[in-house]
């Protein structure tokens, strides 16, 4: 199962976003890690709803998908440098 299909193309942008934001809060001391991912979440389903493009629902649930995909892409780059 691919969870790129689910994602509307406009909607795609916002993954290298989130994941250039998500980068930004681990470098600062002010936020702590486990929050990270909330924080894409909401600031994902904003984003995606003030794009637009489609009812509120489906942008609240683009926006879901993408901070998943987001938060997915960091993990499969954090455990391919784990040497086990």
């Amino acid at each position: 199962m691919d969870i790129l299909s689910y994602i509307m193309d406009n909607k795609l942008i916002l993954i290298p976003v989130l994941y250039i934001v998500g980068y930004i809060i681990k470098n600062t001391a002010l936020i702590k890690n486990k929050f990270i991912p909330l924080i894409l979440l909401g600031l994902g389903m904003l984003l995606s709803v003030l794009m637009g493009g489609d009812t509120i629902v489906n942008n609240i649930i683009q926006g879901i998908l993408v901070a998943g995909a987001t938060v997915l892409t960091n993990e499969v780059v954090v455990q391919s440098k784990k040497t086990d």
